[in-house]
């Protein structure tokens, strides 16, 4: 029998994903990419916010038309949105057979199996107490890429007024480090040339186990494994960034010296009624102080625009901060209400207008920024991991500053590199996300 799983959402559901794609091959299965040739079809689902959500929705019904006019048998669909919505869900999409939560996704290969031998049962929700969620150490099922995600912690602890995770993932629950350095390891003899720790709040990992663990050590040992792998962790918390967790980037040469840190916001009124326990002050100095340690430390950010309460006052703050900081690369939310989130309950809602107003105005900043900021490599020779040949003579890679998928890219002119191996590149000319070289 075949299956498609089409993956929607952040990495942290990628990983998700690869785990269930390996349960389903360990039980017999054969994945395919056509879900013209599948007997049965997985979409795992994202519904961080309102788009994602939609997205969602929009990729099942179109999914569903290959049961009517294919061979599909059944639509399973996984993850955060049946999270959310719950049995809802199920009644407001019948053209989806079975619906398991966050915590039921380890389960895929008996439910698929059950489906088609046995139909769709009567209850068509499977959703176990998210704290459930399994830690697995399984086999995944990845794609020929050659960077590689790895799930240190599933969860979330804090209590984000804007933020749905904690209800649909569960408290922060950590993985035992040998576990993990187990993975690394093998993803590191089977090719990969990054490796990346990724959790909801990276940098907090370990804090929850007994003894305790910490990301330092962690990343420490992973540097270890090989000097021709790079490491880089993404989702750091302004909370939980310590002296210690910096000075251990700035000691390996294989650790990306990549601060992916959200600060949401940077008007101390905001982060109040977001739930973000610091202040501007506090971020001024953590980010003072990475430079300190590391001087050519990339930084890059999320915020989010058009919170309840952001008045222009509040917004231009959070635009002077980001013209202070001139973060290498940073990503614009506008806030998502629902009526489940502690946030839809606050007074002084922005509007739509306004919201995409300022919107158009971070992102015009940042690009100026980002143009300005990239000038600096020029006639520079930078490290580039390359993964792509579009066409003759020209390849596309990343540099330890340019993470997979959200930010920019390296254009390399060559007449013969390898795909997956490091390059060094001179850089002879800069675009506003972009860089462009030479293989040297």
């Amino acid at each position: 029998m075949k299956v498609n799983l089409v993956s929607l959402g952040c990495v942290r559901n990628l990983v998700d994903s690869e785990l269930m794609l390996g349960r389903l091959t360990e039980a017999g299965w054969t994945v395919t990419d056509d879900p013209a040739q599948a007997d049965v079809i997985v979409v795992n689902t994202c519904s961080f916010i309102t788009d994602a959500a939609n997205e969602a929705i929009d990729t099942i019904l179109e999914l569903a038309k290959f049961k009517q006019n294919g061979i599909c048998r059944a639509l399973i669909v996984a993850g955060c949105l049946p999270e959310r919505f719950r049995e809802n869900i199920a009644e407001a999409m019948p053209e989806a057979d079975m619906f398991l939560g966050t915590g039921a996704f380890d389960r895929i290969a008996e439910v698929a199996d059950s489906v088609l031998k046995s139909g769709i049962p009567k209850s068509k929700c499977l959703l176990p107490d998210p704290n459930s969620i399994s830690l697995s150490d399984g086999p995944r099922i990845r794609d020929c890429s050659h960077s590689a995600y790895i799930k240190v912690a599933e969860g979330c602890s804090h209590q984000c007024t804007y933020c749905i995770i904690p209800k649909l993932r569960g408290k922060q629950r950590s993985r035992d480090p040998k576990k993990i350095l187990a993975e690394a390891r093998a993803l590191a003899r089977a090719g990969v040339k990054e490796l990346i720790p990724v959790a909801q709040d990276t940098t907090n990992y370990g804090k929850d186990l007994n003894p305790c663990a910490d990301l330092g050590s962690l990343l420490s040992e992973m540097s270890a494994l090989s000097d021709d792998l790079w490491i880089r962790f993404l989702y750091g918390h302004p909370e939980s960034i310590s002296d210690s967790l910096i000075r251990t980037v700035a000691a390996h040469p294989n650790i990306c010296p990549y601060f992916d840190i959200p600060i949401q916001h940077a008007a101390n009124k905001i982060l109040k009624r977001m739930g973000r326990q610091y202040s501007q002050e506090d971020l001024q100095r953590l980010f003072d102080n990475i430079r300190a340690i590391i001087p050519d430390a990339c930084l890059r950010t999320t915020v989010i625009v058009g919170f309840p309460g952001e008045t222009e006052k509040e917004f231009n703050s959070l635009l002077r901060f980001i013209s202070d900081i001139r973060f290498d690369h940073l990503g614009v939310f506008m806030y998502s209400d629902a009526d489940d989130i502690p946030s839809h309950r606050l007074s002084g809602n922005v509007s739509k207008k306004t919201a995409t107003e300022r919107y158009d105005r971070i992102m015009s900043r940042q690009l100026q920024i980002s143009a300005e900021n990239n000038q600096r490599y020029l006639g520079k020779r930078l490290k580039v991991l390359a993964e792509e040949k579009p066409e003759d003579n020209l390849f596309i890679g990343r540099t330890v500053f340019q993470a997979p998928e959200v930010d920019g890219i390296t254009y390399i002119h060559s007449k013969d590199m390898e795909i997956g191996k490091f390059a060094d590149v001179l850089i002879t000319d800069t675009l506003e996300y972009d860089l462009i070289g030479d293989a040297v």
